[in-house]
């Protein structure tokens, strides 16, 4: 495969680090690989949960958990035991097959997040336009995004390229030494570095950057128009707290193994350790398990759906495990709480953007042997949201879910 150090007795592949090593990294491999599983199958459930609800950008969120559970699947189940047994155990059409879905699903999780910033861009930024962005749009864009991972993906399955062992010998992935000697392999090289790592990355930083930009000027006209006290600035938060940890997310996770790559590509064979290539290679399946950290974590809509579902879960097990006898008097305070869920128990106050506080008083029990409903409803309270030199009035019980709306 054009690699001088690879070493192959009867078909496998021989690692060319220690064992040691391997053991170590089959060990990260097997964590990262349940977690990985956990984490994205957790995602795609509450995406599932509230299908009916999602926005548009969420669709990049669901498309980019389903890419990296698809090299959760068609990766770690090969690349840990291959490890743990210090040489590639498969036959070599597998390892074409592994270095394919590695590529394949590696560019669609980078395409997604490049895309997917690029959208709360325009939602933040241009909101003319983001606000005609659709549902129709967004599925447009995530088949694109996975359309434009293909591409690349059966380059070196046409003679563009060439997949081969990595330089560590218990995985496949793209023939990083071949450029030298095949000017083919150089322009597929060279393209996928560009358009595959310069672009995406590029995008994602300017994108968030600008983000970061729009959210510095509307804090500073609210400043200029209500006192500190009156600042919404949750929102805000929100979106610096996002765009942060993509974007070290995604430097920490690609960045290594395309710096080495290109060390492989375009520099001396004998200088380029299979060691770094391992290290690398792990920053980049690391991936599959920071992706659906970040979203369930700073996703206020998602946090709360698989609280809600797992306090129910928790609720039947209790319910299975010590039935309880159902008390009578409550009866009607419960039938009131299901048909109005928003309503909270006496004593819960939440705090406003002007430092007051908003008490719930509804729900309260109604006389012993009374029927019906008893409800103390609070007026309506509202909040004034400033957008450059324009203004709008909305309700406070509106302003989580419509601040959210971008990300």
């Amino acid at each position: 495969m054009g690699n001088a150090s690879e070493v192959v007795v009867e078909g496998l592949y021989l690692s060319t680090i220690s064992k040691e090593s391997d053991y170590i990294l089959a060990s990260i491999y097997t964590i990262f690989g349940v977690l990985s599983l956990i984490g994205n199958s957790i995602l795609m459930f509450v995406a599932y949960r509230k299908k009916s609800s999602l926005k548009p950008a969420e669709f990049f969120v669901v498309s980019l958990s389903f890419s990296d559970l698809g090299m959760t699947l068609t990766l770690f189940p090969f690349a840990i035991p291959s490890a743990f047994y210090h040489r590639w155990l498969f036959p070599k059409p597998l390892c074409m097959v592994y270095a394919f879905c590695g590529v394949f699903f590696g560019l669609c999780s980078l395409t997604n997040l490049t895309v997917l910033s690029w959208v709360c861009w325009l939602k933040i930024c241009c909101p003319n336009y983001g606000s005609k962005f659709s549902p129709c749009h967004a599925r447009m864009l995530v088949l694109g995004s996975w359309c434009y991972a293909l591409i690349f993906a059966v380059g070196p399955a046409s003679g563009w390229g060439e997949f081969g062992p990595e330089p560590y010998g218990t995985a496949c992935c793209i023939n990083w030494h071949l450029p030298r000697t095949n000017l083919v392999a150089m322009s597929y090289i060279i393209s996928l570095f560009l358009f595959c790592y310069i672009v995406p990355c590029s995008v994602i930083f300017l994108s968030y950057l600008f983000i970061l930009l729009a959210v510095r000027g509307a804090r500073q006209a609210v400043q200029q128009h209500v006192s500190p006290q009156n600042k919404i600035t949750n929102a805000q938060t929100l979106i610096v707290k996002l765009s942060v940890a993509v974007c070290i997310g995604f430097l920490t996770a690609w960045s290594p193994y395309a710096m080495v790559s290109m060390w492989a590509a375009f520099g001396s064979t004998e200088e380029v350790p299979p060691i770094a290539f391992a290290v690398a290679a792990i920053f980049a399946k690391s991936s599959t398990l920071y992706n659906p950290l970040v979203y369930l974590i700073f996703k206020p809509n998602f946090r709360k759906l698989l609280c809600r579902d797992a306090t129910l879960c928790c609720h039947v097990m209790c319910h299975c495990v010590c039935p309880a006898v159902p008390d009578p008097t409550q009866k009607d305070s419960c039938e009131v709480s299901r048909r109005h869920p928003g309503l909270k128990e006496d004593g819960n106050s939440t705090r406003l953007s002007n430092g007051l506080h908003e008490t719930h008083v509804a729900c309260r029990h109604c006389p012993e042997g009374t029927k019906g409903h008893c409800l103390d409803v609070t007026p309506l309270k509202t909040a004034r949201i400033i957008t450059g030199t324009t203004n709008s009035e909305m309700a406070v019980s509106q302003l989580s879910n419509d601040q959210s709306d971008f990300l």
